[in-house]
């Protein structure tokens, strides 16, 4: 299989595409998420299977971190603004619990491992995020309206906010030692950032609409520009650039008010960058480290997706009985929040990398294995549970306007 590392690169290209094409198709018919076969896509090409694509490789990182950003942009301009706005208090009020419950969890199972306080944080801060990666199949389903699917995408900025912010203030502790100046000086940012984003670049693209024209061409220039400034502004005061991205999302539907927003942009978003994130979470499944893991580590991993699962779980149940949402509402809020990749994997990778005086990691390299198994079985689940709640609400649906039909 070694002359498949040196394809041609179009013709890499090629297969890429086609695997892309297939076998999201295929799993459709097995009743799973599309997305579960971009990550098979990603198996299969990767490392540990053909060596097509290289991991490493400067091309598929940029596509993978644009498809990131573009995922959560268009997260964010999905959400109706009058309605998110009616929904804000929800989303706050499960973007608090479906942050703390895991992240409680996770510190408890830090501690009883015997970590550190520090690198306890850093464990609950890995598991409290979540990646929005079901959001394409409830788009596709025409739910992304859905009041429980608007609390959950605002939720998703609380979580992410608060895991990056958990981690600032984790990483110079233990570097150096506790400093508060550190911790006010990031929530000053934060305070800066969100509002300039929101407000500002409102207006900016606004007037960029208004200097430029409205045709397809400048929309969309317009779209990735806004979404490139507010993913790197985030990544200056210490936040994921994910962040910026979905906020950019939100400030651009403002901007654009009843203005169409380039279809083009968003189909070749999820024919092509969307799908090669989606295959660059696939390179991470190293089997060896995989089952090293699960054979060295069982009882710090089984804690970790306990702590995942259950923490989910019941901030879910909670924040949905309080806010009134039936049984498939609150299995769907489960369900998207259950994905670990993007402030998951940033996270944990810094944490890693970082090193105090005496030369220790803030977590270990078990603590990072561990979120690769977490990574790989989060995403999987958390695509299968999407698609059936979804397929759920389908039905019901379906059967709901039958009898006016007939009559």
């Amino acid at each position: 299989m070694e002359f498949l590392a040196h394809l041609p690169t179009l013709t890499s290209f090629a297969l890429t595409l086609m695997l892309t094409l297939v076998l999201p198709s295929l799993m459709e018919r097995l009743r799973l998420p599309g997305p579960v076969g971009y990550i098979l896509a990603g198996i299969i090409l990767g490392p540990q299977v053909l060596a097509v694509l290289n991991p490493d490789g400067k091309i598929v990182q940029f596509f993978a971190d644009i498809g990131k950003l573009l995922l959560m942009f268009f997260a964010g301009f999905e959400v109706d603004i009058e309605q998110f706005n009616r929904a804000r208090r929800k989303a706050g009020t499960f973007g608090l619990l479906t942050f703390s419950a895991p992240f409680l969890l996770g510190v408890a199972v830090g501690w009883l491992m015997g970590y550190p306080p520090n690198a306890c944080a850093v464990i609950g801060a890995v598991l409290a995020s979540h990646t929005l990666l079901g959001l394409p199949v409830v788009k596709a389903a025409d739910l992304v309206h859905r009041e429980a699917v608007v609390v959950t995408v605002g939720a998703t900025v609380f979580t992410d906010l608060l895991s990056i912010f958990v981690l600032a203030v984790c990483l110079p502790i233990h570097v150096s030692g506790f400093d508060p100046r550190n911790v006010l000086i990031e929530l000053f940012w934060l305070a800066v950032y969100v509002p300039a984003v929101l407000i500002g670049l409102s207006w900016l693209a606004a007037r960029m609409l208004e200097r430029f024209g409205k045709s397809k061409a400048n929309r969309a220039l317009i779209m990735l520009v806004v979404m490139a400034v507010a993913a790197q502004g985030a990544e200056l005061i210490g936040l994921e650039g994910i962040i910026g991205a979905f906020l950019a999302g939100v400030a651009l539907k403002r901007a654009f008010g009843s203005t169409p927003s380039d279809d083009s942009l968003e189909v070749m978003s999820q024919t092509l960058f969307i799908p090669i994130f989606f295959v660059a979470a696939g390179f991470l499944v190293d089997f060896k480290v995989f089952f090293a893991t699960l054979r060295d580590q069982p009882l710090l991993v089984l804690g970790i997706l306990g702590a995942l699962f259950g923490g989910k779980w019941l901030a879910a149940q909670i924040a949905g009985r309080a806010l009134g949402y039936g049984v498939a509402d609150r299995q769907l809020m489960y369900a998207l929040t259950i994905p670990q990749v993007a402030a998951t994997l940033a996270v944990a990778l810094v944490a890693y990398s970082t090193r105090n005086p005496a030369g220790q990691r803030l977590i270990d390299e078990p603590v990072l294995n561990a979120t690769v198994v977490l990574v790989i079985l989060s995403s999987l689940i958390g695509l299968i549970l999407t698609g059936r709640v979804v397929k759920r609400l389908q039905d019901r649906k379906a059967t709901a306007t039958a009898p006016r039909e007939a009559s």
